[in-house]
């Protein structure tokens, strides 16, 4: 790679959500794990068995206990060690969430020293020269609000900037990055359209209308920000996916790319189109359409079973920059691997495409990895590794770098001196 392409002031960073590595958090999702655990492991052979590495992850995925998220990875009380990892990384910035559960347990009651922590928190990582960037919200409520039907009603939204101004009044002037909400279109298609996440709903109508509503949410949160601090750089990490056609120039191939773009990807983008400061997305697939139905290739495949193609953020870049002319920061990107086999790989032609974008005018302002640690990733549990940093939960909670992290950090420090 041509080293000088990347700005001097661009963000290398890596990305958590709070209910993925905090541990200790009560909240609709914690209490769905609570009441699912058992059903995960029991269906975890039908829905996982085809997974090349299904006999290396079988004990786990049958053991219910995988499916809680439990002390997580006790980053809530580790955080300053965490934090000397990310700067050992030469990582400059840091993408990490405030969970709304703690710090407002009850309808309309602060708890103060939640609030107290994530401004040591914050302060800690402005005291090690690391840009924090807050993610409001990554899919938890508390289940106060889940009660009440979540973003199921309108009438919830007032809660909601009740919530964003405590995150404005407290926050808002430390921070210079704010993401108010993190994949909408994943999350409402997860819990209201195939009934995977909780409230494990499948209605189609309700999938549009929580859309509609969390359209709004932003929009509300952007304006709350803004007035508090002008300055603020205010956008969401929207889940985009690189969809081409399987068989370039026919017709059916074609319109299902079309609207498949449009729907996963710029429907909800273009109802925020001027309440954004800045296009945050994040990446983990490309999809190849033939007819109306998913065809990608067999190999290679990440340990999710997931189709591995890095080098699909360039075009996707492109799109993005065509359509907004806004500056684009990559706000999740990563590969499950528990045995490190492709991350360098990944890291390595994520860069090369991110270079390649903008030495053609595209303006790539920051890189996020996914993830930081080891971390609870949801219905799948446990076990699937996306961490730079391995987590050993059944020793103490020990962290390790892993090898492509080693690398990855040394070819950021060179980016660093030019």
């Amino acid at each position: 790679m041509t080293k000088k392409i990347f700005p001097k002031n661009f963000l290398w960073g890596a990305s958590t959500a709070s209910h993925q590595v905090e541990g200790g958090t009560t909240n609709q999702w914690s209490v769905w794990e609570l009441s699912h655990a058992a059903e995960l492991a029991k269906t975890a052979e039908k829905r996982l068995g085809n997974l090349p590495i299904w006999k290396d992850i079988k004990s786990r995925a049958q053991d219910p206990h995988n499916y809680v998220s439990g002390s997580g990875v006790e980053h809530y009380s580790r955080y300053k060690e965490d934090f000397d990892i990310v700067k050992q990384l030469n990582l400059n910035s840091f993408r990490f969430g405030i969970e709304w559960a703690r710090i407002e347990p009850s309808q309309g009651e602060w708890d103060e020293n939640a609030v107290a922590h994530y401004h040591s928190y914050i302060k800690e990582l402005k005291r090690r020269k690391i840009e924090p960037v807050l993610n409001i919200w990554h899919w938890t409520l508390p289940t106060w609000f889940a009660e009440q039907g979540g973003f199921k009603k309108s009438e919830n939204l007032k809660h909601w900037q009740h919530f964003v101004a405590k995150i404005a009044e407290e926050f808002g002037r430390d921070l210079n990055y704010v993401i108010t909400l993190n994949e909408p279109n994943v999350y409402t298609a997860s819990s209201y359209l195939n009934g995977q996440w909780p409230p494990g709903e499948k209605n189609p109508l309700t999938f549009l209308w929580v859309y509609w509503n969390l359209v709004r949410a932003h929009k509300y949160a952007y304006k709350i920000l803004k007035a508090k601090n002008p300055r603020l750089q205010v956008g969401i990490a929207a889940q985009l996916a690189n969809i081409q056609a399987k068989r370039p120039h026919n017709f059916i191939d074609e319109l299902v790319t079309k609207w498949m773009r449009y729907f996963w990807n710029w429907m909800f983008l273009r109802r925020i189109r001027l309440q954004q400061d800045f296009i945050g997305f994040n990446y983990y697939f490309t999809d190849y359409f033939k007819g109306v139905r998913r065809h990608n290739p067999q190999t290679p495949l990440n340990d999710l079973g997931w189709y591995m193609e890095p080098e699909g953020l360039y075009p996707l870049l492109i799109r993005i920059w065509t359509r907004y002319k806004k500056p684009i920061m990559v706000t999740e990107n990563g590969v499950a691997d528990a045995g490190d086999e492709h991350r360098r790989w990944w890291l390595e032609e994520t860069m090369v495409a991110m270079e390649r974008a903008i030495s053609e005018g595209v303006d790539v302002c920051g890189y996020f990895h996914w993830s930081l640690l080891d971390n609870f990733e949801w219905a799948y549990g446990w076990w699937p590794k996306f961490g730079l940093v391995e987590v050993d939960r059944e020793h103490g909670m020990k962290r390790t770098i892993r090898p492509s992290a080693k690398w990855w950090a040394e070819e950021i420090s060179e980016l660093q001196q030019d």
